[in-house]
């Protein structure tokens, strides 16, 4: 009898869960924030000379100096994820733990690169500029991208479009900082960037 009653519970919760259209998994709230809340260029301050814009829902750079789209909060320990497309010659990433918002560079951040054409490629797409070469070379341009990276204490991962680029790289040089997109060349554009703390 009672195995019975809680059938019929089941099945009645079931039922109506499927009449009001939602589902438990949906009330779940999520652990990702969307650093881009449709606010466009707003949800962001600029620093240096790129040339930003938002466009069809998108963050678009292009040609013009070197410039950055920067948060205005500081993060320490987080996963990213980004929707990333950029043309052929483009020089792009994402600047992670950058102490100078003003300023961001491969030595006050780390700069996990978007960069097919860099002149020397040790640290090319993929890599974590003067911390982690690139496990396998994988080109970004032309085509969308999913960037993917984790942050945890001194420890670094990095996924290209499921490929493992960075593994288990180690640095303990910048503790926290702000996140910046970099615009310094060729087309980019960034459709999502969502931040998972830990």
């Amino acid at each position: 009898m009672m195995k019975k009653l809680i059938f019929n519970a089941a099945l009645l919760g079931a039922v109506i869960l499927a009449l009001c259209g939602c589902s438990s998994v949906a009330s779940v709230p999520s652990d990702w924030h969307n650093l881009m809340t449709g606010n466009g260029l707003a949800d962001w301050e600029q620093t240096g000379s790129g040339n930003w814009r938002f466009e069809n829902g998108m963050l678009v750079g292009e040609k013009g100096k070197a410039g950055f789209l920067v948060t205005r909060r500081v993060y320490s320990d987080f996963m990213i994820r980004a929707e990333i497309w950029v043309s052929d010659d483009a020089n792009s990433g994402i600047f992670i733990r950058a102490e100078d918002s003003k300023n961001l560079t491969g030595k006050n951040a780390y700069e996990v690169n978007i960069f097919d054409q860099r002149p020397d490629p040790t640290y090319r797409t993929g890599a974590i500029v003067y911390v982690a070469k690139p496990l396998k070379f994988v080109n970004a341009g032309g085509h969308w991208n999913l960037l993917e990276i984790s942050a945890i204490g001194d420890s670094f991962t990095v996924t290209l479009n499921g490929v493992r680029t960075v593994e288990g790289a180690r640095d303990s040089s910048h503790h926290s900082g702000v996140i910046g997109l970099q615009s310094d060349g060729g087309l980019i554009k960034f459709r999502k960037v969502e931040i998972k703390e830990m």
